[in-house]
């Protein structure tokens, strides 16, 4: 996956002597130094061959898998037949790296168990390349592998902190002027984003102010069902336009490097000022003060330094410096940004948030084809798992003093782009205490015979009824506007209902939690690598329960609350003759258990490895329990 990633960015259409791929492993992992001189071993036939029949998909696995199919050569059927034939031999040459990757993965283990922080991969030719491969193979992209040092004592910042190393190692090797952000599992899906990019970054009109081009997100590996709501529709499909611009979206996006730092430096800044901003390395302050030049390529290839970039990728580099501190706090030079904020482990938000309030703005470009393909979430626990992390660091920017609510305002281009960061910031924390609302007071009312709505016979029921109502028409017509089917809102209701018991809820408790100083930021990784059966279920469109049980045990005990709710409440108005006045209670229940009935499937029909155990059901409805008779206390 990784170097599929790798290869696709290399095989960009785009001047190879102005492209530059690094790559960071936090891991330090000789499998992933070795499998990148694999990669441009590979590379060297790779680039040749999408070059000269203008391939789009550059990703070897996802051409070879899907045939080619669109991308190969159409001038007739002898060019296809000299496609065949090239693609034939680029497959065999891709299936013996592999295997000579695995021979030599003892090879790398045993004599390199401490890799440098960083290495240019290049090589010599080897045998079997022809004079005209090697002739090309000269002329190919920049590739870096770079392992920031991690100790214990030293904060590492997570994601924000491997972007800032990747920043100032590469700002002393190549310091090109535009940043491609890509994770590891988005390969390019079309050779050409970088000059669709730039036809933003280069127009004379926005380029003094634009800081990021962003794409949207969007995956491989989604179903047709899409049980899971992995697509991320509502964030993806309408944006901020004429609001200043969407904001960093974590990959996928083309960002000047003017913007995250050096945007107020100036040839004749005062150096020593410079270094408590930026740490000590005389070189890469050189490179910052180039960044702003017509053609400052900085450092040839050849000439890189290894001692100046071990030192900014060494764990104490950042000590006493201001990277990754907001903007504001350094004086004289107000208007620097010092690489990506930490903070948050949203860093792609709280950086985009910042470079927003210091006047700059962004663009939104979704052409037809997707420039970049993803893996989205394929089973339950990668879900909840993510999407509490992202809770976590969404609730962390909102309750800080950079909340978009008091310190957007007075810094945004409009009242409005704050407003759409704020929702952003606060919708975990909505999300969570509106539900947990929803789904347990009308319930715990209706099984004590307490009303809380009014009457089907009077007036008010049908203002009720139409706030309910209009609600959900409003959401399902977007999800039919914007091209998706009625499945597709049943699913997102759905995903809404299980994050916002589970992930938002734990995201912000978390976040009140290292608020108060009672337990530090983490970063826990979502896995890349699919389960078999896993993907089985979730192409059957089937739900895989197997996940932990903090995860299950509040899904399962709101749904037991509601079955009990609602068959309770359907005993009253058969023998109490109280469905005039409980009607809305058994509907919200009804409802609750109509979206959620995976989970009832999952407790009480099936019996594979994916369903809930019993265990939990049990240790689920305790809990149910235990809700039903605190809230019985309250209201009675």
């Amino acid at each position: 996956m990784v170097m599929n990633t790798v290869l696709s960015a290399m095989a960009m259409d785009y001047p190879p002597e102005k492209l530059h791929v690094y790559l960071s492993d936090d891991g330090c992992a000789a499998v992933t130094l070795n499998g990148m001189r694999e990669a441009w071993r590979f590379a060297k036939w790779w680039l040749p061959f999408c070059r000269r029949y203008g391939i789009k998909c550059t990703t070897p696995e996802a051409y070879f898998s899907a045939g080619g199919e669109g991308d190969g050569y159409e001038d007739g059927d002898s060019g296809g037949n000299r496609v065949a034939k090239t693609k034939k031999k680029k497959k065999k040459k891709k299936n013996s790296c592999k295997e000579r990757q695995i021979s030599n993965y003892i090879y790398k283990i045993i004599l390199e168990p401490y890799l440098e922080f960083w290495q240019v991969i290049q090589e010599t030719s080897s045998e079997g390349d022809d004079a005209i491969q090697i002739n090309e193979a000269k002329n190919m992209p920049l590739l870096v592998y770079v392992s920031r040092e991690k100790r214990p004592s030293h904060p590492h910042h997570f994601k924000a902190g491997a972007l800032n190393v990747l920043l100032r190692v590469s700002g002393v090797i190549s310091n090109s002027p535009y940043i491609l952000g890509l994770d590891c599992d988005m390969y390019c899906n079309d050779a050409s984003s970088a000059r669709q990019a730039m036809c933003f970054h280069l127009d004379p009109k926005i380029s003094p102010s634009l800081a990021f081009v962003q794409f949207p997100h969007k995956f491989h590996n989604i179903s047709t069902n899409d049980i899971y709501d992995s697509q991320l529709r509502s964030l993806f499909t309408v944006c901020y336009d004429g609001l200043g611009g969407p904001c960093v979206c974590g990959t996928g996006y083309y960002i000047k490097r003017v913007s995250l730092c050096g945007s107020s430096i100036s040839e004749d800044g005062d150096a020593m000022k410079l270094r408590q901003y930026f740490g000590p390395s005389n070189q890469f302050i050189k490179s910052l003060r180039q960044i702003k030049k017509p053609d400052h390529m900085f450092i040839q290839r050849n000439n890189a330094q290894p001692n100046e970039s071990q030192l900014l990728a060494s764990c104490a580099y950042e000590d006493g410096t201001k990277w990754g501190e907001e903007a504001s706090t350094i004086k004289p030079l107000e208007s620097m940004q010092v690489g990506f904020l930490y903070g948050s482990v949203v860093e792609d938000y709280f950086t985009g948030f910042h470079l927003h309030c210091k006047g700059w703005i962004s663009v939104f470009l979704n052409p037809k084809r997707p420039q970049f393909l993803g893996s989205g979430a394929t089973n339950l626990d990668e879900l909840l798992v993510q999407g509490t992390r992202w809770s976590s660091g969404l609730a962390d920017v909102a309750i800080s003093k950079f909340s978009p609510l008091i310190y957007g305002p007075f810094k945004t281009h409009t009242f409005l782009q704050s407003m759409c960061y704020a929702e952003i910031a606060l919708f975990p924390i909505f999300y969570f205490l509106t539900l947990w609302c929803f789904a347990i007071i009308p319930q715990v009312c209706l099984l004590n015979g307490i009303p809380l709505y009014p009457e089907v016979s009077n007036t008010y029921f049908i203002v009720f009824s139409f706030v309910f109502l209009s609600s959900l028409s409003k959401h399902l017509y977007e999800v039919l506007e914007t091209g998706s089917t009625f499945q597709h809102w049943v699913n997102e209701q759905r995903i809404w209902m299980m994050k916002s018991v589970t992930s938002h809820l734990y995201g912000s408790v978390d976040a009140f939690m290292k608020k108060l100083g009672m337990r530090e930021a983490s970063f826990l990784p979502t896995n890349k690598v699919d389960d078999v059966e896993q993907l089985k279920l979730y192409n059957m469109g089937v739900f895989d329960f197997q996940t932990s049980l903090q995860f299950l045990a509040p899904m399962v005990a709101l749904v037991i609350l509601n079955m009990a709710s609602f068959a309770v409440g359907i005993a009253r108005g058969i023998f109490v003759g109280e469905l005039d006045k409980m009607f809305i209670q058994i509907f919200i229940a009804f409802y609750v258990i109509v979206i959620n009935y995976p989970i009832i499937e999952g407790m009480l029909i099936r019996k594979d490895k994916g369903s809930i155990p019993l265990s939990v059901t049990l240790i689920s409805a305790l809990f149910s329990l235990s809700v039903y008779v605190f809230g019985s206390i309250i209201f009675k």
